[in-house]
């Protein structure tokens, strides 16, 4: 078999025309265009990296939103629950003490009541008792008892002290009237008698008096002068003894405090508004 060398050297240089043009118009072109393609997708996964990066920030900053929005959430919760917790506790605290309030009150008012209505009873007791032991020492007293106080009515007229004397004697001399000798009975002219002279030996001058009665009095006598007065009377023992268990019940009203040591009084005097005593 013959070979043909020109056909062989026409093909190769057929070839490598073909191949330069295949190069230069094809194969070239292709390949730019295969760059320009892997750029555009390398740009675009740039971009979607980018995009992802950022798609990535944003939700962590949105889920760390989410998570600063749950724990402030939850701490306004928390918050809210305590606040409902104290003012719940609260407003029990003023309903309890509103009632303790009140129940003291009701007790203080009940104690009260029961107080005043105890001071009542003692007090309606203490008048009766007085008021009757006046009305059967009246229904007693006779005319012959009223001369037996004009006398002890007369021992004390001479039994004054000195200063008590003195002031009673200033109150008759500047006395514009008669001073009057009042008694529950009608007195004897010698008991009237008796009581002038006493008087007139006892301040060293004639007393002007003027005798009156006075049912008002239980059995005693009395001479008063310028707002002074001299008498004997058992209504001033009952005064006296009536002042002494008014003041002993008020004692006993008051309330309890811790025994403490007292100085030792005197007993009280008898016979209010007198000389001599």
């Amino acid at each position: 078999m013959l070979i043909d060398w020109f056909t062989v050297g026409a093909q190769l240089v057929n070839f490598l025309i073909l191949v330069w043009l295949l190069k230069r118009f094809l194969y070239k072109p292709i390949l730019r265009a295969i760059d320009a393609r892997e750029k555009r997708i390398a740009s675009a996964l740039a971009d979607a990296e980018a995009k992802k990066a950022e798609a990535q920030k944003e939700r962590d900053e949105f889920q760390h939103k989410n998570e600063t929005f749950d724990q402030e959430r939850a701490a306004l919760l928390s918050k809210a629950t305590e606040e409902a917790k104290a003012e719940r506790q609260r407003l029990l605290d003023d309903a309890r003490k509103a009632a303790d309030a009140l129940n003291t009150k009701r007790q203080e008012t009940l104690r009260s009541d029961a107080h005043n209505l105890n001071q009542a009873i003692r007090r309606r007791t203490q008048q009766e008792v007085f008021a009757i032991a006046r009305k059967v020492l009246t229904d007693l007293a006779t005319t012959s008892l009223e001369e037996r106080i004009s006398e002890v009515f007369i021992r004390r007229l001479r039994a004054m002290d000195g200063k008590a004397k003195e002031g009673f004697a200033e109150a008759l001399k500047t006395a514009s009237e008669p001073a009057p000798v009042r008694s529950a009975f009608d007195l004897p002219t010698e008991q009237r008698t008796a009581i002038q002279n006493a008087l007139n030996e006892t301040f060293s001058t004639e007393v002007h008096i003027r005798f009156e009665t006075a049912p008002d009095l239980v059995s005693g006598i009395e001479l008063t002068a310028n707002g002074q007065k001299v008498a004997w009377s058992i209504a001033d023992y009952l005064t006296s003894l009536e002042k002494g268990v008014g003041e002993l019940l008020k004692e006993k009203d008051k309330p309890e405090a811790k025994p403490e040591p007292k100085p030792e009084e005197p007993s009280p005097k008898q016979g209010a508004n007198e000389y001599g005593t």
